[in-house]
């Protein structure tokens, strides 16, 4: 189940006694969470009826006998287990856990409590009798990151908390400067709604005025520049960037992995590799590749391995003081904008 489709069951109060949250994309995991919390328990029931535990340091029996108890003062409970190693290849913990017990719980769970099992995993051991169980009777989220059709619905739907709405040259300016970060996206989208306000627009104009950029980004904005020969706009970010006192060594560094990526996405895609399956096997945000693969058309193959070659000796070159970095850095992008 999506995270928007799961979302919409438990704002309509449609509440399951079993969920199994696992992956990697950690803000989805959260906010799902949280969701359940604020449809299920008032803040007095809370003392009495939550409960979590880190199953690395306590027993999954002792989660299963506080879900076995009767919510006090409330007619619901929620227990929370985290990170259940045992749902994966590979178990290092030193705890003992009755999985007898927890399949039996998960057969027959009960029904006025909410047993939400966090498992922050990329893949779960599918031939392991527990992990079947739990996908055929949870509700089962699985947090990956989202493609690009997902994360501009997801951005529609967020904007709407706040009773604004989001062009779409928005949507996509926020996804170019924030890439898969949901939770920087989120923090910058409750910043543009308090600026458009109830009722209010948010157009692409706002949001390059408002949304913070970190380094990263400013060198992604830099590599942009420079691949689409914008000479102009890229000397300008990268003065902007040592205006900022970014070390010059850090914004090399993050230029060179820049062009890795677009190498790397370039050359999957030459060999027939989906956008989606490129993300995955990179572990990049299907929008982050989507735009790699654009940049890649730019050069050819000879021309990025000579970038990432330079950038490296340019590395070197820095590091033993042969040449001034600053200089080292200017001479590149001079290079590479022809």
């Amino acid at each position: 189940m999506s995270f928007l489709q799961i979302q919409k069951k438990i704002k309509s109060g449609n509440i399951a006694p079993l969920y199994l949250l696992y992956g990697t994309e950690s803000f989805l995991i959260e906010e799902t969470i949280h969701n359940i919390l604020n449809q299920v328990l008032t803040e007095e029931e809370y003392d009495f009826n939550f409960s979590s535990f880190e199953l690395k340091e306590t027993p999954i029996s002792v989660a299963i006998e506080e879900a076995l108890t009767l919510p006090f003062m409330g007619t619901n409970r929620i227990v929370i287990v985290k990170d259940p190693q045992f749902l994966t290849g590979k178990d290092p913990s030193k705890v003992e856990h009755d999985i007898k017990a927890f399949e039996n719980y998960i057969a027959n769970p009960v029904m006025e409590t909410s047993f939400i099992v966090v498992a922050p995993y990329e893949k779960l051991d599918e031939r392991k009798k527990i992990v079947k169980l739990l996908k055929k009777h949870a509700e089962v989220l699985e947090a990956t990151p989202m493609n690009e059709q997902d994360l501009g619905k997801w951005i529609a739907a967020r904007v709407k908390v706040y009773d604004v709405e989001i062009a779409h040259e928005a949507k996509e300016k926020l996804m170019h400067l924030l890439g898969n970060s949901l939770m920087m996206i989120a923090g910058e989208i409750e910043k543009l709604a308090l600026f458009a306000g109830p009722g209010g627009f948010i157009d692409e104009e706002t949001v390059v005025k408002l949304v913070s950029k970190t380094v990263e980004q400013d060198v992604f904005s830099l590599v942009d520049h420079v691949v689409h020969r914008r000479k102009t706009e890229a000397l300008q970010v990268f003065y902007d960037l040592l205006k900022q006192k970014e070390e010059p060594i850090k914004i090399l560094a993050l230029l060179a992995r820049q062009f890795r990526i677009i190498y790397q996405v370039s050359e999957l895609s030459k060999r027939g590799y989906s956008q989606q399956k490129i993300a995955g096997i990179l572990k990049l945000h299907p929008y982050v590749v989507k735009l790699a693969n654009q940049k890649g058309n730019l050069f050819s193959e000879k021309q990025l391995l000579l970038f990432i070659d330079e950038l490296a000796e340019a590395d070197f070159n820095i590091k033993t003081g042969k040449v001034d970095k600053q200089l080292a850095l200017e001479l590149f992008i001079l290079k590479v904008l022809g």
